[in-house]
């Protein structure tokens, strides 16, 4: 495998690094010495990530057109309970967020929600440090569930979040 396609490989594994190519703040020797151990020399790296970013297409965010509210006292019970056969919010696997079983804090946005603007979402949280107990996004539905008292910063994160999605 040529240097070129190994260090293409490389970023496509650290999707970070892919959005930072395209927003123009990497410094390439830094970049390459992080993948050096995966995709070669420093120089012939740093190189190739110069190349391939000039064939990235410019980092560029969308507004997503969404509703955003919280919902608080839910929880996670198990799928096929009770408490979950009464309208859960999500329900994966064995587990269900369902209302009133708990005290977390569901973050719901309703519109043009999709995965990406989960992953800006989750991303977002994470930046946060607010914890997430669940997430999801399905039928233009987005839902986190987060711990009570981050509630209102995870709503103000999901919000923010949601004007700048990577497009």
């Amino acid at each position: 495998m040529s240097t070129a396609a190994a260090t293409r490989e490389a970023v496509r594994e650290q999707p970070f690094l892919l959005y930072a190519l395209r927003a123009g703040v990497v410094n390439y020797t830094a970049a390459a010495e992080f993948l050096d151990d995966s995709a070669g020399e420093t120089d012939a790296v740093a190189t190739a990530l110069r190349r391939f970013a000039d064939d990235l297409p410019p980092f560029e965010t969308a507004d997503v057109d969404a509703r955003v509210r919280m919902e608080s006292g839910v929880g996670l019970v198990e799928a096929g309970s009770a408490e979950a056969d009464a309208d859960p919010l999500l329900s994966v696997g064995g587990a269900a967020v369902a209302p009133d079983a708990g005290s977390s804090t569901a973050v719901i946005a309703a519109g043009e929600v999709d995965v990406a603007a989960l992953a800006s979402v989750c991303g977002r949280l994470d930046a946060e440090d607010i914890d997430t107990e669940a997430a999801a996004v399905a039928d233009g539905t987005l839902l986190v569930v987060v711990p009570r008292r981050d509630g209102v910063a995870a709503l103000r994160a999901v919000e923010n979040a949601l004007d700048r999605v990577p497009v």
